[in-house]
Parts: C-alpha cells; structure tokens; sequence
C-alpha cells in the first residue's frame, strides 16, 4: 500500500526545534541536537511540520509500505542510540499504545546482548524510576516537550488496555461489576446515569490516527457532530462496542484529509463494519458521501449502515448498504 510519512534529512537538520510544536501528534521530538521521527504509527503525513522548518531538513515521502510493524521499527532505533529508543518507548506508553510497547520490550529483551543499554534501564523508563537514562541524556530526550512539544488534548490513547508484561506498566482493566470510569448526568426522573460507551481519545476526525491499535479491527462508527446533542441515548444506542469518530462536512475544512483517514480505516486498520450516523438535514449527507467515496477507493470492501436521525432525536431510517 501507499503510504506518505515523514523523511529528515539530518545534515540540513540543526535541532532548532521549530517543527516539534506543529506535529499534532507528538511524533517529532529533538534528540542529540536533531530532529527524530520517533514515532512512524504516530506520523499522518499531512506534513504540518513541513512549512515551519528553516532549514528545508523536513520532506513527505511517499512510498509503499507495509502493515506498521514494531519489531523492524524498534530493531531500526537501536541504531539511532539509547536516547531516541528511549523517546520512542515512553512515546507509545504515553499513547496507551501497550501492545506494541510488549512488542518491542520483548524484543530488546531478546536482544539485550547487542543493545548500548541495560533491560534494567527500559524498566526503570516505564515504571518511573530515578536513573533511566545516562548523565545528561534525559534533557536531550525531553528536548522537544521543551520547544513546544504537540497539544496533550490530541494524544492518541484508549481507556481500556490489556494486562501488562513485566515491562509494560499500566492499569488492568476494570473488574466485573466494577464502576465506570465515566458516567454521563442522568435525564430528568432518571435515577441511574447512563455510563460513557467511549474507550478512546481522540474522536475528531482531523485528530484521529487510522494507525492507532484501538481502530484495529473494530467496529467504526462515523458521526456527524450533531447527532449525539440530538439522539438521547447517543451512546448506548449508536456507540456501544464501537470505535468512535466524529466530522462536520459542512462546517469542516480539508476533507480531503478525512477521506484519506477513512481509506486507511479501512485498507490499513482493517475495520470490521462502519455505521454512519447522519441528521436529517441535506448537508449531512456530505457524510455519507465521503464514507462511499472512501469506499469505492479502498482495496477492501466493508459493510455500511447508515443511521438518520430527525432534529428531534428520532431514527428515521436505519439500513445497510
């Protein structure tokens, strides 16, 4: 498949770190006085960072590629040295990206005899502890949250995340029975709150990254941004069980950039269905054609349900096509 990504050209690189602030997806940090691509998952390849380098050190690339693959990334990085394996691990645990984070903890675990650092430092990284890089490194690391770095609301992240390695920290998932970690306020008269269906951050379409794990192989509802304020139950009726993004196509600009989303939603990610929930108003259909365009491009073919709803909150049509 095609696939468009970021490419540094490290002599014409100087380590300004202009770019690092317009990588909405925190995907650019500045390590050992160069600008690193420390995340190729994380990289959208709309190059916002493009026009904001000096130098000319920072170009797209467009190339086939295929299916991201952690173990050949984190085998690359070693070679860029401790500092940007480093970026690179706390990159995806800050991004609740926990399954390839256990894919390349288990490989440099495997290959810890050829590695410029210890396992004991990978561990203390993850858990937090004291002395996780060498003298002096850890500023180099953290070079590029000191520039700018990219905004924290568009980290892309999940609520729900699988048990752990012993190198990979984080939560284990609720126990049954156990609270929701979000509740949405009651209707009036209504004496147990509805709990939030969402698993995952963010849900804007300009935002959302197709290569994020928590589209892989889901269930994909596309929404237009007015049918949760219309649609009571917006989240138990539509969202359950579903990966969620939202759009606008009248008020939104670049829609070029959703389209491609979609397509890689669909070629890269894998969805299993999309269900398009759409107002009743002419310009919503803008949604569902953008979603067929998608389609009739994808080398895959998924099923479509389409969902209307009235500006009083009624289905007033719901099929597959």
């Amino acid at each position: 498949m095609l696939r468009e990504i970021v490419r540094i050209d490290e002599d014409k690189c100087n380590g300004c770190g202009v770019c690092v602030p317009n990588c909405h997806e925190g995907a650019l940090q500045v390590i050992d006085g160069k600008a690193r691509l420390i995340s190729e998952l994380m990289c959208d390849g709309l190059g916002a960072c493009i026009g904001h380098c000096p130098e000319g050190a920072i170009t797209i690339e467009k190339r086939e590629a295929e299916a991201y693959d952690e173990v050949a990334v984190i085998a690359g990085m070693v070679q860029m040295g401790k500092n940007t394996v480093f970026a690179h691990l706390k990159h995806l645990q800050d991004h609740g990206e926990t399954g390839y984070l256990r894919q390349a903890t288990e490989w440099l675990r495997g290959h810890r005899e050829q590695l410029p650092f210890t396992i004991a430092e990978v561990h203390a990284l993850l858990h937090g502890q004291a002395g996780a890089t060498a003298s002096g490194s850890s500023s180099s690391v953290s070079q590029g949250a000191a520039s700018g770095g990219s905004c924290p609301g568009s980290a892309s992240r999940s609520f729900e995340s699988p048990a752990t390695s012993d190198l990979t920290p984080g939560a284990t998932q609720r126990p049954s029975g156990a609270a929701p970690l979000f509740r949405m306020a009651p209707a009036s008269g209504d004496t147990s709150p509805q709990p939030s269906e969402l698993t995952h951050w963010p849900v804007q379409m300009h935002l959302i990254n197709p290569a994020a794990s928590h589209f892989q192989g889901a269930d994909l509802l596309v929404a237009a941004d007015c049918v949760a304020f219309s649609h009571g139950d917006f989240h138990r009726t539509f969202l359950r069980g579903k990966k969620l993004a939202i759009a606008c196509p009248k008020l939104d600009q670049n829609l070029d950039v959703y389209l491609r989303k979609l397509v890689q939603l669909i070629d890269e990610a894998r969805v299993n269905t999309i269900t398009t929930t759409i107002m009743e108003v002419p310009c919503c259909g803008g949604l569902l054609r953008l979603i067929n365009q998608a389609r009739s491009m994808a080398s895959r073919n998924v099923p479509l349900k389409v969902i209307v709803v009235s500006s009083r909150g009624q289905i007033l049509r719901e099929e597959w096509t």
